[in-house]
């Protein structure tokens, strides 16, 4: 195997000298691990959809209903893992998505996630919402491959700031996020009233921003805080927006940009004809609409209408290394991890996520050459079952 399923070996290794894994090697099992160490509040942002929270079930049962079929006697003795995105390589076809406000989760939040992310070559997406600001998430990144998520703000000043910022702290490739415009219904959320932005959390990119502070008459203080967050809250997203505003983007950013929350083929298909780069099949990790269609069973009406034309990733319900087998061979060049980083964020800071990582990409590497394919371009809908 190669250095990536080496970690397997690792833990046997240490075991031999009684020295057990601290957090769990099942992904799955982080959530309830993480409970227990988070405050109710905290952990109902993190965990919570929205709804009666169906769309996260469907993410979780379109992944379970389909089922690999491993083929035999294939050469897998040298795996590789690397796949070409944007013109870039990278050593595997995983990149952390982007979560917002991580400081409920653990003090260091963004800061940490970013150096873990580093340590393993894997790219960060840093949240407009983070929690420590473009710049200082950059320098903590240090050499690290990472990509910067916008969430579209009504101030078109601020948001061609951020555009700005994120380019000069050396973030390559734009996400723009187009399925929250405004927050979905999230009953663990309102039943708490919790949200974190309102707490001052989340809010340091538009706190520490030149056009935001202009907006509301300087640096933010003790005496200027509650009109910032009214012109935040008032400002976060924008409902008008249509596809005759893409070319804003195009003016602001000379990167790759990639619009996540795609769904429907047809949308898949706008965005090729505005010019954008790539699309993220996502549902917000069903965070956003209710009853909606899980994102692997979008995944292959819209891979069939563009995959051909631009570079499809996949978001929403990824917990282990079959399910990013799953993806890749419906037709995503990468996946984005979401909750189980955070939730070994909540749980070791740093090291946490480092653990998280390697635990996914080195069940991966086995049990892609265990299902018969060396290189994630090996993967085709021929190695699934199509329910």
């Amino acid at each position: 195997m190669g250095s990536l399923a080496d970690f397997q070996n690792e833990i046997y290794l240490n075991g031999l000298g009684d020295v057990l894994p601290e957090l769990p090697t099942d992904l799955t099992a982080l959530e309830r691990a993480a409970e227990e160490r988070m405050t109710p509040a905290a952990f109902g942002y993190v965990a919570g959809s929205a709804g009666t929270e169906s769309t996260a079930r469907a993410n979780r049962d379109a992944l379970e209903r389909r089922r690999i079929v491993p083929r035999m006697l294939r050469d897998v003795a040298a795996p590789d893992l690397s796949v070409d995105l944007f013109g870039q390589t990278l050593s595997s076809p995983v990149l952390l998505g982007p979560i917002g406000v991580l400081t409920i989760v653990h003090p260091e939040g963004e800061l940490a996630v970013a150096r873990a992310a580093a340590a393993l070559g894997v790219p960060m997406v840093l949240s407009s919402a983070a929690s420590h600001p473009i710049e200082e998430v950059a320098r903590a990144n240090a050499d690290g491959p990472r990509w910067f998520q916008l969430y579209w703000s009504k101030d078109r000043e601020v948001a061609a700031s951020f555009l700005a910022r994120a380019k000069a702290a050396g973030y390559t490739a734009l996400v723009v996020t187009l399925d929250t415009h405004t927050l979905g219904w999230r009953p663990r959320d309102l039943d708490q009233a919790y949200l974190p932005f309102l707490r001052s959390i989340g809010v340091a990119n538009y706190f520490s921003d030149p056009e935001f502070q202009k907006a509301v008459g300087g640096p933010v203080d003790d005496s200027n805080r509650t009109a910032a967050l009214l012109r935040w809250a008032a400002n976060f997203g924008d409902p008008s927006l249509s596809w005759d505003d893409l070319p804003f983007l195009r003016e602001h950013w000379d990167g790759p940009i990639v619009l996540k929350g795609i769904q429907h083929p047809d949308d898949a298909r706008r965005a090729v004809d505005a010019g954008m780069d790539g699309v993220v099949v996502s549902n917000h990790g069903g965070r956003q609409v209710d009853g909606a269609i899980g994102s692997l069973d979008a995944l292959p009406g819209v891979a069939e209408a563009v995959g051909d034309r631009t570079t499809v990733l996949f978001d929403s319900g990824i917990r282990t290394g079959s399910d990013v087998i799953k993806a890749l061979s419906l037709g995503a060049r990468a996946v984005l991890l979401a909750r189980p980083y955070a939730y070994g964020l909540a749980l070791a800071g740093e090291a946490g996520v480092r653990h998280v990582l390697r635990c996914l990409l080195a069940d991966l590497e086995i049990s892609m050459t265990l299902a018969g394919a060396s290189r994630p371009s090996a993967l085709t809908p021929a190695l699934l079952t199509h329910p």
